[in-house]
């Protein structure tokens, strides 16, 4: 039995984020009130702390009748203060919201979608329960964001791999069991097919980009294999320079992101052309805005990219790492 406690009324708010209905009913809101003058008593309400807030408690369960007693004035309810201890309060809230007043048709979906967007590896049988839907009725709703999600995966996977990072850090990086990692990779081969199709019918690389939701580095890393790298170079629209005259007054946008301190992907394109070969492995520990690995995915290079700043989802090939020096330590590679 969850203990009850007597909280003030203004230390709980109505986080929408976790709420499953599309609003307060305020009909249901009149009623409870009038039930309230007339001398009834209700369930305490459930709360959780808000994260990052102390003192401050969202509503897990109870909003119509935390309404009500706010719209008579009363300072403070009788409160059951949850730890959901990992639980998704979304759909906490949802499995309360199934009692007399079940979710509407339109709130089911909308919160199905919510808590899959928040969490890929929820299962459809998992948010089912919570809203009271079948598995079947879930997948219905959360197919197009499956598909999305799962492409997204794919893509980060592919990207990694083909810059040669190992499985097994690809798994940690991604938080996927690295048997996962392997059955994908055995299934991603088929995944450039529609992407060289359409190269192989005259469009350009920006275009096929943009068609299939790709980066352009990506793209020419299809377009240009098995190619040499003065090839590479003819292709991309870059000129060879002599390896001691190399100057550039601006970056080519199509590598790396915008980026303080962004240095010219052209530059990066000449020392890889002068100083390594096709397939070799460069370590890039300051990786910034990611010029170096796009330009390795362009010229067929290895890349194991390193950076303070974690992006995993728009740069999951680039890893976080910091490099701590002291006078008694001595900086550590993330790799070995």
């Amino acid at each position: 039995m969850k203990q009850t406690t007597t909280i003030s009324i203004y230390s709980i708010i109505l986080d929408e984020t976790i709420y499953p209905r599309k609003a307060i009913d305020h009909k249901r809101v009149a009623m409870f009130a009038d039930n309230i003058r007339d001398g009834f008593t209700f369930d305490p309400i459930e709360v959780e702390p808000v994260p990052g807030r102390p003192g401050i408690y969202r509503i897990l369960d109870g909003a119509h009748r935390w309404s009500a007693y706010k719209a008579m004035g009363i300072t403070e309810i009788k409160a059951i203060i949850q730890n959901l201890d990992g639980t998704d309060p979304l759909l906490y809230a949802a499995t309360k919201a199934i009692g007399p007043r079940q979710l509407t048709e339109e709130e089911a979906r909308e919160t199905a979608r919510r808590a899959y967007n928040k969490n890929a590896r929820l299962s459809s049988t998992d948010i089912g329960k919570a809203i009271g839907r079948a598995r079947r009725t879930v997948d219905s709703y959360i197919a197009d964001l499956r598909a999305v999600i799962q492409m997204d995966m794919d893509l980060k996977i592919f990207r990694m791999h083909r810059l040669g990072i190992p499985q097994e850090r690809i798994a940690e990086r991604l938080g996927h069991p690295q048997k996962t990692i392997s059955n994908h990779l055995a299934i991603l081969a088929t995944l450039p097919k529609w992407l060289n199709t359409d190269l192989s019918k005259g469009f350009t690389v920006s275009q096929v980009a943009e068609k299939h939701s790709w980066t352009e580095p990506m793209v020419w890393s299809l377009a240009l294999e098995g190619k040499e790298d003065i090839e590479r170079f003819k292709e991309i629209g870059w000129r060879i320079r002599t390896w001691d005259h190399w100057e550039w007054n601006d970056c080519d946008r199509r590598f790396g992101d915008d980026w303080p301190g962004r240095i010219p992907a052209q530059m990066i394109a000449h020392i890889l052309y002068y100083f390594s070969k096709q397939d070799n492995l460069v370590l890039d520990p300051m990786a910034g805005g990611g010029v170096t690995p796009d330009v390795c995915l362009a010229l067929n290079r290895r890349c194991w990219s390193f950076d303070m700043m974690d992006r995993p989802e728009t740069r999951p090939e680039i890893e976080s790492h910091t490099w701590k020096l002291g006078k008694d330590t001595t900086p550590s590679w993330p790799v070995t």
